[in-house]
């Protein structure tokens, strides 16, 4: 269960950075708003995952998801630049990630 939680808070975290983005600032407060949840849902998810997972794992696995997952929307729904020295990146990430959990 502890992983679960951990993967939706990656999950999170992606909505929170692209959120980010589409706030503007705080230009459209609504979306402010969503991000902002997302944060929290996310932060609280991290929170109850680590319970029972230690903090640098839980808190890589945290961080790569919600970083490689960002970096794969971007290219994929925002036009952000995709090239090979890039995707190797993001794999390398999701690899590290992978590498944790199965270590764990």
């Amino acid at each position: 269960m502890a992983w679960t939680l951990v993967i939706a808070a990656g999950l999170l975290e992606i909505l929170f950075a692209i959120g980010l983005k589409h706030a503007n600032g705080l230009e459209r407060p609504w979306v402010a708003l969503g991000t902002a949840a997302a944060l929290v849902g996310s932060l609280a998810l991290l929170s109850m995952g680590l319970r029972q997972l230690p903090v640098g794992t839980a808190y890589a696995v945290w961080t790569g998801i919600g970083a490689s997952g960002t970096a794969l929307v971007g290219i994929a729904l925002l036009g952000e630049p995709v090239s090979a020295p890039r995707l190797a990146s993001i794999a390398a990430i999701v690899g590290g990630v992978v590498g944790l959990r199965l270590a764990h």
